[in-house]
């Protein structure tokens, strides 16, 4: 009935098993029998792109396709400190290679805690579903999308969606695509978060959006705490782990499996996972795939 879809590059290989490590987790064995991954990437090996397979076999997944492809033509890196055009193949998702009625895009820096399935039953077939951005919750009110609430007053104090897990109907996703491309294309100078500024400015103009409650993307700020005051400026809950999260998302240029990462207590849980994963990964007999930097 549904599939699980994550971009992966090579850089982003170990948190990718990391990822399908939790997503298998938070499912029955019967769920996850019935679900299945894929994968889009721009530079995954053979030998990658079949431990990615054999891992999500081993983990009970009952399908698994991986493709390789290219970002959108059009596609503008307004921000690429830490982030790579591997972000845009969200939108080269198609039905006929997801080949389930629903697709769950899920993020590579995230740890999945719970089943990530149930906003699906509120979808209406022409939506997209996304939670609201803790850093960037209103547009006008937030550095996302520059200059847009000037042109579009209207657009003014709408809400502002993270990009990072996407519910949607395949059927849909071609719509999507070509509204990221007009955004890209005709509001360019808007964009500074990447393809979700693109995103967020076809749901803005489609009003195709069903808001998915936060717990679902909820962002780790404790790392941010560590580097100053700011996040309780910006987020107005507190800013502690939020153990009912089904989803912790490491957003930012810091992640929980580098060295240099604050241990707060999201990210001291997201090792211990990975530590798990990476022994599991070991049993397959992967050779010189280990995190990087991690203590």
């Amino acid at each position: 009935m549904y599939a699980f879809g994550l971009c992966i590059d090579q850089q982003y290989l170990v948190p990718g098993l990391a990822v399908l490590g939790g997503l298998a987790d938070s499912l029955t064995p019967t769920a996850r029998h019935n679900a299945a991954v894929r994968v889009l990437t721009l530079d995954l090996t053979r030998a990658q792109a079949l431990l990615l397979s054999d891992f999500a076999k081993r983990k009970g997944f009952g399908s698994f396709d991986l493709r390789h492809s290219s970002p959108l033509r059009v596609s503008r890196m307004a921000d690429a400190s830490y982030i790579t055009v591997t972000t845009y193949l969200r939108f080269e998702f198609t039905r006929a290679f997801v080949r389930r009625p629903y697709l769950i895009y899920v993020d590579a820096d995230v740890l999945v805690r719970g089943d990530l399935t149930d906003p699906l039953g509120s979808l209406g077939p022409d939506e997209t579903g996304a939670v609201r951005d803790e850093f960037n919750p209103s547009v006008g009110a937030c550095p996302a999308l520059p200059g847009a609430a000037e042109r579009w007053p209207r657009l003014r104090g709408r809400p502002y969606y993270n990009a990072g897990v996407l519910w949607t109907h395949t059927d849909h996703m071609l719509l999507v695509r070509r509204g990221v491309e007009r955004a890209l294309t005709h509001a360019r100078r808007h964009i500074l978060h990447n393809d979700q500024d693109a995103l967020n400015l076809w749901l803005l103009r489609s009003g195709r959006v069903r808001p998915v409650a936060d717990g679902f993307n909820r962002f780790e700020v404790g790392r941010f705490l560590e580097r100053g005051n700011w996040v309780r400026r910006v987020v107005t809950r507190s800013p502690k782990s939020d153990p009912a999260a089904a989803l912790v998302h490491f957003v930012g240029p810091e992640k929980p499996w580098q060295a240099d990462c604050p241990a707060t207590e999201d990210v001291v849980e997201y090792r211990r996972h990975l530590a798990v994963v990476m022994r599991q990964v070991r049993r397959l007999g992967a050779v010189g795939v280990e995190p990087a930097g991690v203590r």
